[in-house]
């Protein structure tokens, strides 16, 4: 358990509308961020007639150039917050903050906002910021990573305010001292110390939202649901408070996640969450966006050269890292040397060990749906990194497999290795009819421009006994549409995914896998 605040951040462009997210804010949040610069120039005067100030209301009227929706100038903003109406709390930028005394104004957030990228001088203006004004209560900085590493330098500011804090208390205390003297009046308002909220916007900062409470950030801003984010990387507050339990993490939390790039669409975080969650372990899972593996492992994970200190634990390994991986273990398991392929690390001691599970959870649902695979005669669609998993699963069973490839070229060297036969694959011919299984380890299907999709249509499987298709969203793909309407059974993506995911709990963890657990949290992801 930790001490921070969940800030759901409503923006809409019309006083009801605002009313009536902040309603329903209201379950979810510790604090409502309410953007008055997401309304229309003339709902504004409405809507602040119709909110009851409240302690845990937060009000921003931010420019474009820092985030916000319309042309602020300088004096619009001024003369915006001298404008009379109760703001309870106020988030203000610098130039803002610098030239008025808001003490009457409880907390004062000062916000910094880079859409670019992080500066080399962030440091300086965490000084500038913090130096600012005596009535700062919390400063904000949030800045674009463009991949995971850029997160650093914004994860060293709250190691640096933790460090600070006492000579900060000291100082603080100091200045409003001197500020009660020159107003000749006390403070009317309750004291608080300088807190830090450290934001890395964008896919790649996404773990610091998850990881910042845990560590002593103020707080971490979230959306009131999914699509209705008011920044890069936001994530909703559902997800926060019942996927990744940030309110229950804590510095000691043990952290896995998964390791890709892209991994935004990954179903994993819900499975593993929800496991860790069944057994109420302290640990998490987080989507971790990497485009340079070797600077990640060297800058944030590995212990003797980590720039930053996280309880990593393990990972799972996700395109297009699972080959590149290898190189960094120091143990690699028999399977995933076979494959040549990791999809799943864990950490012991600091060293790393390499696993591959896609085999044992591609065939795990199979021997389920078929029974005995000996002898079986199997296509398999493809001749990438799944089909590598599949075939040598597929091989360990006794099976007769044979690929099917557009890029001969390509599955001549697969084919040769795992000795297998080999042949084109084609929509228009019916080689498949002499099997018993046809995998599909293609990436048609896959929800997004591939969707509509099929690598072979209902004629050329209608004799088949069963159809496998690796893709998992969507959950009934056209393939598997395809197979139904000629009365093939079939086995869609998600037992593959879920299967595999399971494999990984039992290595990390060694606990009994809640299968129903982790099958529904992706089902209803899905």
């Amino acid at each position: 358990m930790n001490n921070g605040r969940i800030c759901v951040s409503v923006c809409a462009e019309t006083a009801d509308k605002m009313l009536e997210q902040i309603e329903r804010a209201e379950d979810l949040a510790d604090v409502i961020e309410i953007r008055l610069d997401c309304l229309n120039e003339s709902e504004i005067d409405s809507t602040l007639k119709k909110i009851d100030c409240k302690e845990n209301y937060i009000f921003t009227y931010r420019p474009k150039n820092q985030g916000g929706r319309r042309e602020l100038t300088l004096k619009e903003r001024e003369d915006f917050w001298n404008s009379g109406y109760d703001f309870c709390g106020g988030d203000f930028e610098e130039d803002v903050v610098e030239n008025h005394l808001y003490w009457l104004y409880h907390p004062v957030i000062c916000s910094y906002h880079n859409f670019d990228g992080i500066p080399d001088h962030l440091t300086q203006i965490y000084e500038r910021i913090k130096n600012a004004n005596a009535n700062i209560d919390v400063i904000k900085i949030a800045v674009q990573a463009n991949d995971i590493t850029d997160t650093i330098a914004v994860w060293k500011l709250l190691e640096r305010m933790n460090a600070e804090s006492e000579s900060i208390k000291a100082k603080k205390l100091k200045e409003i001292e001197e500020l009660e003297k020159k107003l000749n009046s006390s403070i009317p308002r309750p004291i608080s110390f300088l807190q830090i909220i450290p934001i890395a916007m964008g896919e790649a900062g996404k773990w610091t939202r998850i990881l910042g409470l845990a560590h002593g950030a103020f707080m971490t801003y979230a959306s009131l649901e999914t699509g209705k984010e008011t920044a890069s990387g936001q994530i909703s507050a559902k997800d926060l408070i019942e996927t990744y339990r940030v309110r229950e993490l804590d510095a000691q939390t043990e952290i896995y996640g998964i390791i890709g790039n892209p991994v935004s669409h990954s179903l994993s975080p819900f499975m593993h969450n929800a496991a860790f969650k069944f057994h109420n372990l302290n640990a998490v899972y987080i989507p971790f966006e990497v485009k340079n593996l070797n600077e990640f492992l060297r800058r944030m994970v590995k212990p003797e050269t980590r720039e930053i200190d996280l309880n990593f634990k393990g990972f799972s390994v996700t395109i297009p890292h699972k080959q590149a991986i290898i190189e960094h273990l120091d143990f690699v398991d028999e399977t995933a040397k076979a494959i040549g392929a990791v999809n799943t690390v864990k950490i012991i001691g600091g060293k790393f060990h390499g696993f591959n599970t896609d085999a044992e959870g591609f065939i795990e649902p199979l021997r389920n749906s078929y029974g005995d695979l000996r002898d079986a005669k199997i296509a398999v669609l493809g001749a990438g990194g799944a089909a590598r998993a599949c075939i040598y699963a597929l091989k360990k069973e006794g099976a007769n497999v044979c690929i099917f490839a557009r890029n001969i070229e390509k599955a001549k060297i697969l084919a040769k290795e795992f000795d297998v036969e080999l042949k084109p694959l084609s929509t228009q011919h019916s080689a498949l009819s002499t099997f018993d299984i046809v995998v599909n380890a293609t990436p048609l299907g896959t929800k997004g421009k591939l969707e509509n999709e099929t690598p072979i249509f209902a004629e050329q499987i209608k004799s088949v006994k069963l159809v496998y298709d690796l893709v998992y969203n969507p959950f009934e793909t056209q393939f598997l549409r395809e197979a139904k309407s000629v009365g093939v059974p079939t086995i869609g993506g998600l037992a593959m995914l879920v299967s595999q995911a399971m494999e990984q709990f039992k290595i990390w963890t060694q606990f009994d896998v809640p299968m129903k657990e982790m099958s529904q949290a992706a089902f209803r992801r899905l």
